[in-house]
């Protein structure tokens, strides 16, 4: 899986399509609170930054699995989108574009 089009060590064989990913998470009032303090005196949002990492994961993990449906063994240019549904809901949506990627055979003759 990478975020760029091509692979540096792979030859992408055959496109599979499209994947996505979805992930929807819910905030709870003790992290509401404990951002809302961080907000006031300063520092990161742990709680939610685990959140964040949590969500990102799944998305990916949701990601590869179709990928594999489609017979695809890589992802390429693969992207993130966040957005809130809600008041206290965090969406997070990956996409790529499945394929078929194989190393490459260094050439012999150098």
């Amino acid at each position: 899986m990478t975020t760029t089009s091509t692979f540096e060590t792979h030859i992408i064989e055959a496109y599979r399509g499209p994947v996505f990913g979805e992930t929807i998470y819910g905030a709870n009032v003790l992290r509401d609170i404990s951002a809302v303090f961080t907000d006031v005196v300063g520092g990161r949002a742990g709680d939610y930054e685990k959140v964040l990492i949590r969500g990102r994961n799944a998305a990916l993990a949701e990601m590869s699995e179709r990928a594999k449906q489609l017979g695809a063994n890589a992802v390429i240019g693969i992207r993130f989108d966040y957005s809130t549904v809600g008041r206290s809901m965090l969406m997070i949506c990956s996409s790529g574009t499945a394929v078929i990627a194989n190393p490459r055979i260094p050439d012999a003759s150098h």
